[in-house]
């Protein structure tokens, strides 16, 4: 048999293989994200997400430095917050002196150079649970954007590089915008949760934080999963209100969001491999299932290739110890 093409000679070593990859994944392509707690030496693992863990600042601390040294060198914060801090109108998301702030300048003194990104949301600070204030049963917009803004520019005082907005409110992202600018906080940026989906793959996060609502759901607000040309709509409406990096969310079961994503607009696209993608990987390998180790870096090269310029994963470590043998 003659063939003047034979696409299998460049599969047939690693070395081939590896000349010719399409897709390479690299440890300053992750977010790592960081759940903290009050306390100190405070090192909780979350039952639902097994091998990751809450901690106090003083070990957050600790392990923002062995991220750095691995070479990832960007975090996402989120908080646990107090249950008797909580209330309707999510204040406590914007003291001067609440954890996230305190944390945001412990990380911020510890290793400088380390990208800050910060959640944006009022669900970990609502006796609700909800992303929103709540008025008669409805998670309200127009309030809940006051409070957001609020909570942003806290963020930026406290040394943010980024404030990462996933609540789904309209119009938030030029509300922030503009408190940003006429609060001078002109360096700041915003990685808005564009397309972030009302999705069951969340449910381990809710676990970490405690922050699962407490009545309804949030599908008033985050997107219907049955939705494609909404993710684009919401995306561009971001992108002109001034967003400096979009955001699709969660990421694996929405890799062609990614795609229709990256190829309409003309600025950094981010990726959410959520918690509930990272425990059935985490479940499926502990029954013996599939190999862990390929599981994550297929996982975290589709994402890649789909379009996302960076992905927040919970393997973030884990990708990096692997892809740096």
């Amino acid at each position: 048999m003659q063939l003047q093409r034979r696409n299998r000679i460049l599969r047939q070593s690693p070395a081939i293989r590896s000349l010719v990859a399409e897709t390479i994944l690299r440890p300053a392509d992750f977010i790592a994200p960081l759940f903290i707690d009050e306390g100190e030496n405070i090192k909780t693992e979350i039952a639902s997400m097994p091998g990751y863990y809450r901690m106090s600042l003083d070990l957050t601390v600790q392990e923002v430095k062995l991220l750095w040294n691995m070479g990832i060198r960007s975090v996402l914060l989120f908080i646990k917050c107090k249950d008797e801090l909580k209330d309707n109108t999510g204040k406590e998301a914007w003291n001067a002196n609440g954890l996230m702030q305190r944390s945001i300048k412990a990380i911020k003194d510890a290793v400088p150079e380390m990208l800050i990104m910060t959640d944006v949301a009022l669900d970990p600070y609502s006796s609700y649970g909800h992303d929103g204030i709540v008025k008669d049963g409805e998670i309200v917009n127009d309030e809940t954007v006051e409070a957001l803004v609020k909570m942003s520019i806290s963020h930026a005082q406290a040394g943010a590089d980024f404030v990462a907005p996933s609540d789904m409110m309209d119009g938030r992202i030029g509300a922030i915008r503009n408190g940003l600018e006429e609060n001078g906080f002109t360096k700041t940026g915003i990685m808005s949760y564009s397309a972030k989906y009302a999705s069951c793959f969340y449910g381990p996060f809710r676990d970490a934080l405690d922050s699962a609502p407490g009545f309804g759901d949030k599908k008033t607000y985050q997107m219907d999963y049955a939705n494609r040309t909404e993710a684009i709509k919401e995306t561009l409406m971001d992108v002109e209100e001034g967003a400096d990096i979009v955001m699709v969310k969660p990421a694996m079961a929405y890799l062609d969001i990614i795609r229709e994503v990256k190829n309409v607009v003309d600025i950094p696209v981010s990726a959410y491999q959520v918690s509930g993608e990272y425990a059935m990987i985490k479940a499926a390998a502990q029954m013996g299932w599939l190999n862990e180790e390929k599981a994550i870096l297929e996982s975290l090269t589709s994402i890649k290739r789909a379009g996302a310029d960076m992905i927040a994963t919970y393997f973030a470590k884990d990708a990096v110890a692997l892809i740096s043998v």
